[in-house]
């Protein structure tokens, strides 16, 4: 794309508030389709539907048949913006936009739809994990949905470790809700412990806690480090991978020198006790738990969406 038509369209979106909104951004996707299907100059008073008081055929389909173009399955908006209030002024500013930027060199609409479906993309890959917890929902079962969306997340960006990042900030938010008077110190998911001087991801007394999704030799190299040195090594991890750091110390012959724990069980014995075992308050527990995530990935990460939206 022309830089000169890409710093258009980002000055544009800027100044109109259209990147990081879902509402603008499927108005941008549905003009600029149309405007590919039936040609420019568009006049914004035929966009209009009979009622006055929407933009012509925007909705959930058009949208996403957009983004079905590009392979992108997630919903951008279950309205696909058509309720929105702004909708109407957001289309008429951007059929202004679009008219104008066609008049001038190096002018393409599939590159410019190209450009809107990448703000989608970052859009989507900076929203935070949106979570529904039922007033009924166990603690575990609450647990389960975070480690679910993770995985899904994971699936979804090649590369990404969010499992592994959501599990060692969990743990962290539990620390400091159960050493209130403590300095918990964290650290982002990526940074490795060599270069930092650190035993492991956490620290409490002699006790050294390791977080994994993927127990492996190194972890349990790390292990026997902390038992030289007079520590306790902690490794916390889920279901089977938990099971495997089992096996893999009872070969490294320490089996009997290192506590290995279920993330999940290891997390609700102690939410279940906050709660005074009061069904009643599970939710609230849980969201204080999610609040202390969030905080801590505002302070150590700068992936914006590894943060938790409970609703």
């Amino acid at each position: 794309m022309p830089s000169n038509l890409q710093s258009q369209l980002h000055e544009f979106a800027s100044s109109h508030k259209f990147l990081g909104n879902k509402g603008p951004l499927c108005v941008a996707l549905h003009i600029t389709r149309w405007a590919i299907n039936h040609g420019l100059p568009i006049d914004s008073g035929k966009m209009i539907t009979e009622g006055k008081g929407q933009v012509l055929n925007l909705g959930k389909g058009a949208v996403q048949r957009v983004l079905k173009d590009y392979g992108i399955p997630k919903v951008l908006a279950n309205e696909g913006g058509r309720t929105s209030r702004s909708s109407m002024s957001n289309m008429q500013d951007y059929v202004s936009f679009l008219n104008q930027a066609a008049e001038k060199p190096g002018f393409d609409l599939a590159e410019v739809e190209a450009w809107w479906v990448a703000r989608v993309r970052e859009f989507f890959d900076a929203s935070p994990f949106k979570l529904k917890v039922d007033t009924g929902s166990s603690i575990k079962a609450c647990l389960t949905g975070v480690f679910d969306e993770a995985r899904k997340r994971q699936g979804e960006k090649r590369g990404s470790t969010t499992v592994g990042a959501v599990m060692q900030h969990l743990v962290g938010a539990k620390l400091e809700m159960l050493y209130p008077d403590q300095e918990i110190r964290h650290s982002g998911y990526s940074v490795a412990d060599s270069p930092t001087g650190r035993s492991g991801d956490f620290q409490i007394g002699d006790c050294v806690i390791h977080v994994t999704n993927s127990p492996g030799t190194p972890l349990l190299l790390k292990c026997s480090e902390n038992l030289d040195r007079g520590l306790r090594p902690l490794i916390i991890s889920q279901d089977l991978s938990a099971a495997y750091a089992e096996k893999l110390a009872a070969e490294a012959g320490i089996a009997r020198r290192v506590e290995v724990l279920d993330i999940t069980q290891f997390l609700v014995a102690n939410m279940l006790e906050w709660t005074g075992f009061d069904g009643s308050q599970r939710r609230h527990t849980f969201e204080q738990l999610i609040a202390r995530y969030n905080a801590i990935i505002e302070t150590c990460e700068t992936d914006p969406s590894l943060k938790i939206e409970v609703a």
